[in-house]
């Protein structure tokens, strides 16, 4: 039996965890409010470049777009924890908190 993958699930859900709206996630995203309210409103997928740019928004790859249960089955509760957190921060807070993790482990 074969399921097929509902990307407009994926990304609504996707949405709901980092408690994006889906204008934030067009603004993250770097896409048109209303491409991804119409793509939604319509159940269109996406096209591949605009689905690139989701996943750039959400701060994830593709194969973790479409592989969300196995790339998140060898994690630990802490990393992806940690991974929920950073992915809802804007860039630049990304950045500040990568240099703060790069910090804390050269004290070790």
């Amino acid at each position: 039996m074969t399921t097929e993958f509902d990307a407009i699930l994926r990304i609504k859900e996707l949405c709901k965890e980092r408690n994006f709206s889906y204008y934030e996630l067009a603004k993250r995203s770097h896409i048109p409010y209303s491409t991804l309210n119409t793509m939604i409103l319509k159940n269109n997928s996406p096209t591949l470049p605009t689905l690139q740019k989701l996943c750039e928004g959400f701060g994830i790859s593709l194969v973790q777009f479409f592989d969300f249960d196995e790339s998140m089955q060898t994690l630990t509760d802490a990393q992806q924890e940690c991974l929920h957190l950073f992915s809802s921060l804007v860039p630049q807070d990304q950045e500040l908190a990568i240099a703060y993790m790069k910090g804390l482990a050269h004290r070790l």
